[in-house]
């Protein structure tokens, strides 16, 4: 085992954290100048593992944490890391962390991160082999000095150290100290059992008189008990006496205070009706003003309805009259247009017939008359053309000339078609859009009475919406007024509360119930008295039961319960006793199973989750009759009793009662306040829903504005619309006309062309039929007949053809007149007609009468409602006011009458106070009689009975006389047979414990025998040890020389210590070093007579002496060879190097089974180069300029380096 680190910070110089390099298992050397914290390193090694720091005081602890500049060091530690692969401390690992850690205020250990005590950490260093009895295993400054200048006494003390002796000097100084204890113990047994003999001899004497004490005390307590008991039977009596009068009075009051009870209810529901009805006429007073204020605003808005209506009504009469004629006007056109189209229809028919005919006769007399022409033309041309060819030449120049015509006549003709289908297409659609037009005309009129009817429609419903919103308003307005009176109500019930308990819980309930409301406390249930019920017969004892406790309020558990605690206490907000229903643990009691003890939570109805809580406060207290019963069952069954009057008992025998005010109950003032505060929310509640109610009427009314305001406009929009689509059809109709004169046109024009298409193809084949005849200079013969006969064909027809033609004529002439009337005469005044009723709607004045007469319809109906509701309120308040008179006279009378009963119970109750006092007093004197009885002590059995026939006067003379007679005795000792006893118990137990003192002081000095005869084993031994390694280390030190230890004794101080072993070691007076350094033959010098680098090196070999004796683990030595010389630094240093190697030897197992030899890690400081040459491992103390120390691990030649540099 090796340290293997050490980290320290804030201790002394190291202010800052500091990580030295692991160790080496074998030779550490460390240096650095003076003041650069060096000696600070070894305090914090001892400051772990010594106790040179312990029990100190404040300035202590100050002076070891740092104190440079900067900011203030409040705590310090140093941490040792210690290799353990060998397992020397019994921890089972590898390795062990030991820290201290010191402040101002504390000085704490821990081992492996965990807390420890110092205890803890010295045992383990003990088991580690870090003996107490040897601390020369650290080695501070000054130490070795300290050594070469001791005295050879203190040498010897040094040695007995070593050895271990201070153990058997604290056992033997402990054995000593017990043995003077038991010597006392023994004088003291002795003296008092010299006073107790003393004391049985006096005894002896006064039991004897004692004994005839005793028989005259005997018959004075006789005496004594018959005098008392016959008082106590008489007081017993008198009490009975009071028992029945109160008894009686007890019914009395009972009764009268059950009716005074009853007649308070009563009285109270007398109050609660007026109060209601005193409310209720307010509410009606509140409707009146609103219905009054309605019937004016009704007479008002039905004045003004009225005028207008009036007014529209007068000015409609002139344009009624005109409306009538032009409605009798339209009809009478409607009906002769209806004529003219039916008799148009009937012509139509006769004149298409008669122009077909005519068509038809024309076509025959033109094909007769072009024939006829042909045969006279042909006839003509015989006499024209010479010859045949001439002839042809000419025809089929015609023929030609005709056939171009016929193409350019189809040509038209096409055309011709193509214009009257435009034409007659156009038409049609012309007629239908006039069609179109005129059906929206003739509809526009419905279409505004219907637009009309919808604006009529949504103001009504814009009406009813604002009369419901008002209704709502005066509910609003009307709840307003009852809330404000909940609110007072449940002002005034708080406040009777909070008079009901002081001011601090008062503010501590209502501050709880804001922050269960505020932050939803689901675990805060509320007072003992909310979560309760009781029957009104036993609300008066379960008040009296509770107490305070009434108003502790229930919550689920503790953290609960801490919650509310803390919110109060920062708020300010009052003082409540919480009850966790977690933290309960109530006991069961012990009831009477009797009809005449009732358990009170059998009377309360609560929640079973409050079951804790209320056997809490109610568990242990019964209801019984009466007060007598009450005190026998609170004293036989270790309970609480209480009468229903509210009369106690508890457990302990004291009994209260008086009478109770039942009108003061604090259960019904929780209950009051909690109805009221129910109400005041409810009405709270309702009034926001009604608030919203509102809201949403408002936006309805706004969305019907708004509906009704796209009605107007689409209204004003169709308005708008007639005139335009008026003239539009006007223009349309012009149009048509014009359209149709089109079509007649080119109708006419078509029948010219196919005349002219049907003449010259008729020319064209009578031109190819002479082409293909021959050339004659005469008609044939059949045709001169055909001509004949067209020419008489031709007059027939003209003829038919001016009669069918005259015929046509007059009836196109008779349609011509029906249409020209129907278009442009009855047309247009059915328009005008038509116009002058779209004006005369679009002009509104029938409208606006009918509307005003709607409109004055409703508000008379309104009125006549208001007027109604108005009658039913005045009614009610009359009914109310009548009833609220008779309410009073009757709440008066029962006030009286509650007087009157209150004055006689109160007489009734001082009776019953007198009597209670008499009882009280008797009870006191009954009570005295008994304590005296009890006084009397254990009576004989002739007491009962001995004196009980003799008069009461010859029993007090006879204890008079027995009284004179004990006056003889006063001086007797009358706990003689007591004290005799006692003091006989005394001796023996006295005389058994002297004898125990007597083993214990045998057994006592053997023990110290045993511990003087080891203790000198031990030194010897110690002493014997020593010497021999003294002499083996110095001669490894100094070879040429010899050295050795001397006992000094008393008789020879001169004598070595082989010469007086035999002798004891009390006769031992120091311990002298003789030694010789340049032969080992030659005379030896004492240490007093060498040098000081010679004292120096003797001084280290004891100390490598007393660790070969008892090695430790490993070794601190702080600048050891200051004062020797160079070859005794060198001999110093190799044998450090040499004892550090066995440390490895040590660790591999190559040393002998049970051999202690001096072996371990070394950790040195120096000044000299001699112990840098054999280290393992150097390091180097700096010096900051902040006054804080670092250590590096520095190369062997830096250290040297540094070394070389410190000599002068």
């Amino acid at each position: 085992m090796h340290i293997k680190q050490i980290i320290i910070q804030g201790f002394k110089s190291y202010k800052e954290q500091t990580v030295i390099e692991p160790f080496s298992p074998k030779c550490n050397v460390i240096v650095g100048r003076n003041g650069s914290g060096k000696s600070n390193f070894f305090a914090a090694i001892r400051f772990v593992l010594s106790d040179a720091y312990t029990q100190m005081g404040r300035e202590e602890r100050q002076a070891l944490l740092h104190e440079g500049s900067g900011s203030a060091v409040m705590s310090a530690y140093v941490e040792i890391i210690f290799d353990n692969e060998d397992g020397r401390f019994p921890t089972g690992k590898d390795e062990l962390i030991l820290r201290r850690t010191i402040g101002l205020k504390k000085d704490e250990y821990s081992l492996d991160r965990k807390n420890a005590t110092k205890t803890d950490v010295m045992n383990l260093l003990e088991s580690a082999g870090f003996s107490r009895s040897n601390p020369y295993y650290i080695v501070p400054q000054g130490r070795v000095t300290t050594l070469t200048n001791m005295k050879d006494t203190e040498r010897l003390t040094l040695l007995k150290e070593v050895a271990g002796t201070q153990v058997y000097e604290a056992r033997r100084a402990e054995s000593l100290k017990i043995m003077t204890e038991t010597k006392n113990k023994r004088d003291k047994i002795d003296e008092l059992l010299d006073y107790i003999r003393s004391r049985l001899k006096d005894l002896e004497e006064e039991k004897e008189e004692l004994r005839g004490y005793q028989d005259k005390d005997k018959e004075r307590r006789c005496l004594d008990y018959t005098l008392l008991h016959r008082e106590q039977v008489k007081i017993a009596e008198r009490l009975d006496e009071i028992e029945e009068f109160r008894q009686g009075g007890t019914d009395n009051m009972d009764e009268s205070r059950e009716a005074f009870i009853d007649g308070e209810n009563e009285l109270a529901a007398l109050k609660d009706e007026v109060k209601q009805l005193c409310n209720q006429m307010e509410l009606l007073k509140i409707d009146r003003r609103q219905l009054e204020e309605d019937r004016r605003e009704s007479a008002r808005s039905q004045a003004k309805v009225e005028l207008e209506v009036k007014k529209l009504a007068d000015g409609q009469s002139a344009s009624e009259q005109a409306r009538q004629r032009q409605k009798q006007e339209l009809q009478a056109v409607k009906k002769e247009m209806s004529e003219k189209d039916a008799e148009l229809a009937k012509i139509i028919p006769d004149y298409n017939k008669a122009k077909a005919e005519e068509v038809e006769v024309k076509s025959a007399l033109d094909a007769s008359d072009a024939s006829r022409q042909r045969l006279l033309s042909k006839q003509g041309r015989n006499s024209q053309f010479k010859s045949k060819a001439e002839r042809d030449k000419w025809l089929r120049k015609e023929i030609e000339v005709l056939n171009n015509t016929l193409a350019t006549q189809k040509a038209n003709r096409m055309d011709a078609d193509e214009d009257v289908k435009a034409v007659q297409t156009e038409i049609k659609g012309l007629e239908k859009e006039i069609s179109g037009l005129r059906e929206r005309l003739e509809g526009w009129g419905g279409n505004r009475q219907a637009l009309t009817e919808q604006v009529t429609n949504a103001k009504d419903a814009l009406e009813r919406l604002s009369d419901d919103r008002k209704v709502l308003r005066r509910e609003d307005d009307k709840l307003e007024s009852i809330t404000e009176n909940a609110r007072r109500e449940m002002n005034r019930a708080e406040q009777d509360l909070a008079h009901s308990m002081d001011g601090a819980t008062a503010r501590g309930l209502a501050t709880v119930r804001r922050l269960k409301r505020e932050q939803n406390i689901s675990g805060a249930y509320g007072t003992v008295a909310e979560l309760l019920q009781v029957g009104e017969n036993y609300r008066i004892s379960v008040e009296q039961t509770a107490g305070n406790s009434l108003f502790h309020y229930i919550v689920d558990n503790e953290a609960t319960a801490t919650k509310l605690a803390k919110a109060l206490y920062d708020q300010h907000g009052g003082r409540v006793t919480f009850m966790p229903l977690s933290q309960l643990r109530p006991r069961p009691a012990n009831f009477p199973k009797a009809n005449d003890a009732i358990p009170m939570l059998s009377k309360i109805k609560y929640d079973a989750r409050y079951e804790n809580a209320f056997q809490q406060v109610f568990g242990k207290t019964i209801i019984c009759p009466n007060l007598t019963i009450a005190g026998q069952y609170a004293r036989s069954h270790g309970l609480n009793a209480i009468t229903t009057d509210g009369d106690t008992a508890n457990k302990k025998g004291a009994m209260t009662g008086g009478y109770i005010d039942p009108r003061k109950s604090r259960i019904e003032a929780v209950r009051a306040a909690e109805r009221w505060r129910e109400e005041y929310d409810g009405h709270r509640v309702r009034a926001t829903e009604l608030r919203r109610e509102i809201e949403r009427k408002d936006q309805e009314i706004t969305a019907a504005m708004g509906d009704l305001q796209k009605l107007e406009q689409s209204l004003r929009r169709l308005d708008d619309s007639f005139d335009p689509l008026r003239s539009e059809l006007r223009n349309k109709d012009s149009h048509v006309d014009q359209k149709k004169d089109q079509l007649d046109s080119k109708v006419r024009g078509r029948d010219a062309v196919d005349g002219m298409l049907k003449q010259f193809g008729d020319q064209t084949e009578a031109y190819d039929a002479e082409l293909a005849s021959e050339f004659k200079k005469a008609l044939t013969s059949d045709e001169e007949a055909q001509l004949d006969e067209l020419n008489s064909s031709v007059q027939d027809l003209r003829s038919q053809w001016n009669d069918l033609s005259s015929a046509r004529r007059k009836l196109e002439n008779r349609k011509n007149l029906l249409e020209i009337d129907i278009r442009e005469n009855l047309r247009l005044k059915l328009d005008q007609l038509n116009n002058q009723d779209a004006d005369a709607s679009a002009s509104g004045d029938s409208h606006d009468l009918k509307e005003a007469q709607r409109e004055l319809k409703r508000i008379t109906k309104t009125a006549a409602a208001v007027d109604a509701k108005l009658a039913a309120n005045e009614s009610e308040i009359e009914r109310a006011d009548s009833e609220t008179a008779r309410l009073r006279r009757e709440q008066a009378a029962k006030e009286a009458q509650q007087e009157e009963l209150a004055k006689t119970m109160e007489t009734v109750k001082k009776k019953m106070d007198r009597s209670i006092s008499k009882k009280a007093e008797l009870t006191a004197l009954a009570a005295e009689c008994a304590k005296n009885i009890r006084d009397l002590g254990v009576l004989p059995e002739e007491a009962f009975e001995r004196f009980s026939r003799m008069e009461s006067k010859q029993v007090a003379k006879r204890l008079e006389r027995a009284n004179e007679a004990l006056k003889a005795f006063k001086h007797v000792n009358k706990k003689a047979f007591e004290q005799y006893a006692s003091f006989t118990a005394q001796r023996e137990t006295l005389t058994k414990r002297r004898k125990e003192l007597e083993a214990s002081q045998g057994a006592i000095e053997e023990l110290v025998l045993v511990l003087d005869q080891r203790k000198d084993e031990a030194i010897e031994r110690t002493f014997k040890q020593v010497s021999r390694e003294f002499a083996g280390v110095f001669e490894r030190l100094v070879p040429a020389g010899r050295g050795r230890l001397v006992i000094q004794r008393k008789t020879d101080v001169n004598l070595d210590e082989e010469e007086g072993a035999g002798e004891g070691v009390e006769n031992y007076t120091g311990v002298g070093i003789s030694v010789s350094f340049n032969s080992k033959h030659d005379e030896q010098q004492r240490i007093q007579q060498l040098s000081g680098g010679q004292k120096s090196l003797c001084a280290l070999a004891l100390v490598f002496a007393i660790q070969q004796c008892d090695p430790a683990p490993f070794y601190l030595f702080d600048e050891i060879d200051a004062n020797l010389d160079a070859q005794y630094r060198t001999a110093v240093a190799q044998m450090l190097a040499a004892v550090s190697a066995q440390q490895s030897q040590a660790a591999s197992g190559t040393l002998a089974e049970g051999e202690r030899v001096m072996s371990g890690q070394f950790i040195c400081t120096t000044f000299r180069p001699e112990m840098v040459l054999v280290a393992d491992k150097t390091y180097g103390v700096m010096f900051g300029a902040n006054k804080t120390s670092r250590v590096e691990a520095v190369s062997r030649e830096k250290a040297l380096e540094f070394v070389e540099g410190q000599k002068p």
